[in-house]
């Protein structure tokens, strides 16, 4: 997220925005989602776990000492939840910035040049992240709201306008990955903006194919937001030629995704305001003001670069010929480079299989969450206030303490390498918690799903450092884009056989990959730590 969308809208049909893949976003009603089966499991385990609480006399106790800390509803629990993560991530921010005024050495200060890079980056890669964020609570309500030739626009056609913006991704990310490389990364962040403001403009429509066509162009600017931006900030960063010992880049990347959080809860507050006044497109059209301001602030403040342009010669001393050139950026000397470094394919797996992972989790926890405070009888009352605002409110508070700790863990010197496959570990088990549990334990399922949001908080900034470290500048963006084919493959699939696996088969399937992806890692690092 990489992760879910803004505050989602709460309707009375629990409607609930949720973004697949690094791709698109969209809406999907939570009761076609569970099984039923699933649902009458649930059901039976509340009234079993209702019956026996009330025999032993433990609901009315629980529900009283509830009650007198203000916990007797889900909004009230999630919300104190919120406060306190927020209050342990001030206090972790505060404790890291006096440890670092206390330690920091004058030969390691942090360049000129790296702080005005730095200021450059992030003010556009937030106002391009805050246009993201907004047009993903109300992807469903958009789109259901058409009426097409007189009939409303179904979920099931809802559906196949979010594949169509995937498939459009999956296709041609690697080919716009050579462009943007080709020329420019800054001339691809701008393409970024002016296709994500067609296919925000294009939801004013009532014609399918504007609407089809919009879909497209959001999916190609998606391919462009997640490689332009970064590609340019690696590029620029390694013309500065820092002989600084400070990790400036990967404090960079911390500070990119820890200050995301921040602007998704922001973006789902402005989503809803907007959508109050203006109906679902206000989100839309407020977004392509954003992707305005940040086009400008790329044009006024950023200098273009591209991948270096390798060449090779060959000299014919027979026929006195000068020898050929060919472009090292092209897609197939891109997998020529990947099937020639193990390192690099071990890369592209952790990330293809942590984000089908991610985007998995992030499809299932709404269902799970809905279906634990349900089946427990702490909220027998309140069962069908399911605060999913302030639940995702949390979910991002998690992914700001993981970036806070990625950021530690760099400050003590630790290697990302180490690090990262550490926290795949955690991540993995996280979810097994959550699988094999189930909705039948809210307290467990809670936080197993913190444990699992600060690893998506941490796993940022860490695959970008990485991939700053592996990728070569003249493939990166082609590289980058090559990673999302079989990211496609398992999010499509989970999510076409959603139905099928319920929850509890599409979190199996993600924990497997996160076991995979952790055993991956720890290849990578140990083949970082011979080197």
């Amino acid at each position: 997220s990489d992760l879910t969308n803004g505050l989602p809208l709460l309707t009375s049909d629990f409607h609930k925005s949720i973004k697949i893949g690094r791709f698109n976003r969209c809406t999907i009603n939570f009761k076609s989602l569970v099984n039923q089966r699933e649902e009458s499991k649930y059901q039976g385990a509340q009234r079993e776990k209702t019956s026996l609480l009330s025999i032993r006399g433990g609901s009315q106790a629980v529900l009283s000492v509830l009650d007198n800390f203000g916990l007797a509803t889900p909004t009230s629990l999630f919300n104190s939840l919120l406060l306190g993560l927020a209050v342990l991530t001030v206090a972790g921010k505060t404790a890291i910035a006096a440890s670092n005024k206390k330690t920091i050495v004058q030969s390691d200060a942090k360049p000129a040049s790296v702080s005005a890079l730095q200021y450059k980056f992030l003010a556009v890669f937030w106002l391009m992240r805050l246009a993201d964020w907004l047009q993903g609570p109300y992807f469903y309500e958009v789109y259901s709201s058409k009426i097409l030739n007189g009939v409303p626009v179904s979920l099931d056609l809802v559906s196949k306008l979010f594949l169509v913006g995937f498939a459009s991704t999956g296709i041609f990310g690697p080919w716009i990955g050579r462009l943007v490389d080709n020329v420019g990364r800054r001339a691809g962040t701008i393409a970024y903006a002016v296709l994500y403001s067609i296919g925000a403009l294009s939801t004013r429509s009532n014609l399918l194919s504007v609407l089809l066509a919009g879909r497209v162009a959001g999916g190609l600017g998606t391919s462009l937001l997640f490689s332009a931006p970064e590609a340019w900030l690696v590029g620029e960063y390694q013309q500065l030629n820092v002989t600084s010992s400070g990790n400036w880049l990967g404090e960079t990347f911390g500070w990119a995704y820890a200050g995301d959080s921040l602007v998704a809860i922001l973006a789902g507050q402005l989503a809803s305001i907007t959508a109050a006044k203006q109906g679902p497109t206000g989100p839309f059209t407020l977004s392509v003001l954003f992707l305005t301001i940040g086009s400008l602030l790329t044009l006024l403040t950023w200098g273009e670069n591209t991948a270096p342009q390798q060449k090779k010669e060959a000299n014919n001393a027979e026929n006195g010929a000068e020898g050929t050139e060919k472009s090292s950026n092209s897609i197939k000397a891109a997998l020529e480079v990947m099937s020639k470094d193990k390192r690099i394919l071990l890369l592209g797996a952790v990330q293809a299989l942590f984000e089908g992972a991610m985007y998995i989790f992030v499809l299932q926890w709404p269902p799970a969450i809905k279906a634990a405070i349900l089946s427990s009888p702490l909220f027998s009352s309140a069962a069908a206030a399911v605060p999913f605002g302030g639940i995702f409110s949390c979910f991002m508070a998690c992914c700001l303490l993981g970036s806070t700790l990625f950021g530690v863990l760099a400050k003590w010197g630790v290697q990302v390498e180490r690090s990262f496959a550490s926290m795949l570990y955690v991540a993995a088990l996280a979810i097994s918690a959550a699988t094999y549990f189930g909705s039948a334990h809210l307290s467990v399922l809670v936080a197993a799903f913190f444990v699992f949001e600060a690893c998506v908080g941490m796993y940022f900034p860490s695959i970008g450092t990485l991939r700053s470290r592996y990728l070569p500048d003249a493939q990166r963006s082609v590289i980058m884009n090559l990673f999302g084919i079989p990211l496609n493959l398992i999010v499509v699939s989970v999510f076409l056989s959603i139905n099928t696996l319920g929850v509890s088969g599409a979190l199996t399937c993600a924990s497997a990959a996160l076991g995979i992806a952790s055993l991956c890692m720890t290849l990578l690092a140990n083949s970082a730590k011979k080197e």
